[in-house]
């Protein structure tokens, strides 16, 4: 029997840039208490350091500022891009949060994207390797007495000049979950070696809202021959796929908000193809390897990557779409900009309300 398939909340937000920071700002925490009221599990957040459509700067602070507000909700970084910070830094805002949520965080980590590395100046760096000495480095920082002497390829860490023991200097604060958050890693390429290493260190992982069926289908495929090869069983509870739904009491109204042209659904697949297509990355958005250009424009984009319509119809999407690309533990929705407030309000608590009991209840019952 599978375990019961988990509803989560994942914040990539695009938005158009003429729109007010401040409002977009507001607009994103709105959602993010929405879902914490409304029973989502999880809350991942993604993080760009320059990017006026994709707004969030700092995945920990924004976590941070909904503390309070979100009791049960547990907070993503979606991801950390390591390779942006020294880990230092970043082990201390990591545990500093840790504390703030009261454990509710998973440590979503990657190397981040190629817009902030040249912004930094670090062009040229295999950021990849980077973000894993990055890692290392954390975990040693939270798991290791000071003062510490940590050297690397990319980064030094040492305590040992201003240790004083007596007055806590050069001693880093270490997070409420021990020895640190669980670890989780994203990935949009069905070759990629991440979900195959998450599988094996006992980490999670999610497929990113805008690959096609068969890169989630090998990402699910590789997380569990990692497990499997560390001995820690085909339980793919641990893999996550985030997915653009958007859900109405009627079908016209569902379909019309999705399909509009100047509407969030088209933008965000706009500036993700457009970025992808930068990067040469473009393929991951087929739904099998080979297939045709003209199944990439936005409009088909929209048809084949959007899952939506009335409660009933979504909830039969999700379920055909997982028995597709094979099981996996939770369906992060992503959140889009409010173009209608009203409806995109509505969707989520629909999602919340009407789709996940009749997922549930669709669940097999053991024997």
């Amino acid at each position: 029997m599978q375990d019961p398939l988990k509803l989560g909340f994942f914040i990539q937000p695009v938005h158009a840039p003429s729109r007010p920071y401040a409002d977009v700002l507001r607009e994103d925490r709105a959602a993010v208490v929405l879902a914490d009221r409304l029973g989502y599990r999880e809350a991942f957040i993604g993080e760009h350091l320059v990017d006026s459509a994709e707004t969030i700067t700092s995945s920990l602070a924004f976590i941070a500022n909904l503390a309070d507000a979100c009791p049960s909700i547990t907070f993503g970084t979606g991801v950390l891009p390591l390779a942006n910070y020294h880990p230092a830094m970043a082990a201390a805002q990591v545990a500093m949060v840790d504390h703030l949520v009261q454990g509710r965080l998973v440590l979503g980590v990657g190397p981040g994207v190629s817009g902030d590395a040249e912004a930094i100046g670090d062009v040229g760096t295999d950021r990849n390797r980077k973000a894993q000495e990055a890692l290392e480095h954390m975990c040693r920082i939270w798991s290791e007495a000071p003062p510490y002497r940590i050297e690397g390829e990319f980064y030094r860490t040492t305590t040992e000049r201003s240790f004083d023991p007596g007055i806590g200097l050069g001693a880093a604060i270490r997070p409420l979950q021990r020895p640190h958050p669980p670890i989780a890693i994203t990935s949009i390429r069905p070759e990629g070696r991440g979900p195959h290493a998450a599988g094996a260190r006992g980490w999670s992982g999610i497929s990113a809202t805008y690959v096609g069926a068969h890169v989630v289908r090998a990402h699910i495929q590789n997380y569990l021959e990692g497990r499997r090869s560390a001995g820690l069983g085909a339980d793919p509870s641990g893999w996550r796929v985030a997915r653009s739904v958007f859900v109405a009491d009627d079908e016209a109204t569902a379909r019309r908000y999705v399909c509009r042209e100047d509407g969030a659904f088209a933008f965000y697949f706009h500036v993700i193809r457009t970025k992808l297509a930068k990067g040469g990355a473009l393929d991951v958005m087929r739904d099998f390897p080979g297939q045709p250009d003209s199944e990439l424009t936005a409009t088909r984009c929209l048809e084949r990557l959007v899952i939506a319509g009335t409660p009933q119809s979504v909830a039969e999407q999700i379920l055909e779409f997982r028995r597709e690309v094979g099981p996996f533990g939770t369906l992060l929705y992503t959140g889009h900009d409010w173009t209608d407030p009203a409806l995109a309000r509505r969707s989520m608590e629909l999602m919340a309300g009407e789709v996940w009991p009749r997922i549930n209840r669709a669940a097999p019952t053991p024997p």
